[in-house]
């Protein structure tokens, strides 16, 4: 699984804004099979919001979901996962949308979604999203502000369990940036309503 992921196309250009960040192949195949190996995979529907170059859609889809979803607010990032899901000949879904705006119901998400830091609160709108189409989501965060989410959560009146920890290489992408690389402490997180 790893090493189809490690082949995806990359998104052309990345925006600060929303915090396009690609998520790692093996951390993206790790997430996959804690999920499958929980029964949240495989015959199920799957959604991956903020879908990016859909990694985790392509990677459900492999492990044998049912139905997948890909959704993204950049017209640019769903071509290219568009594109790498038929490059695998994988029949996915993918949908230019906000999540806020978005309407369905699926079993299970798979999300990265932004972790705050460019645009305040930006995770928020994934949490409530996730927890909103799906009994059970698979998400990862930034550590720090772990309690937070924790909080969140629950007043969505679902459970959150650490489930692992990661450390996310973030590469050099932005002005802004000062170090070639930087990792983080990322924890995946499983909700359940």
């Amino acid at each position: 699984m790893e090493t189809v992921l490690q082949q995806l196309r990359p998104l052309d250009s990345q925006s600060a804004r929303l915090e396009q960040y690609p998520t790692p192949a093996h951390i993206a195949a790790d997430v996959l099979w804690e999920a499958y190996s929980s029964g949240d995979i495989q015959g199920r529907d799957v959604a991956d919001l903020g879908c990016g170059n859909g990694i985790f859609s392509i990677g459900a889809k492999l492990l044998g979901a049912t139905r997948v979803v890909g959704l993204d607010v950049d017209e640019n990032a769903v071509e290219v996962a568009s594109e790498n899901a038929g490059n695998l000949s994988l029949e996915i879904e993918f949908i230019v949308s906000d999540v806020s705006d978005y309407q369905g119901s699926f079993h299970t998400t798979v999300q990265n979604p932004p972790f705050g830091a460019q645009t305040k609160h930006a995770d928020r709108a994934f949490i409530e999203k996730s927890i909103a189409i799906s009994p059970t989501v698979y998400s990862l965060h930034n550590e720090v502000g772990m309690d937070f989410v924790s909080q969140m959560t629950k007043s969505l009146g679902a459970t959150c369990v650490a489930v692992k920890r990661y450390k996310f290489e973030i590469p050099y992408a932005f002005e802004f940036h000062r170090k070639t690389s930087e990792n983080i402490s990322v924890v995946l997180l499983r909700f359940q309503r």
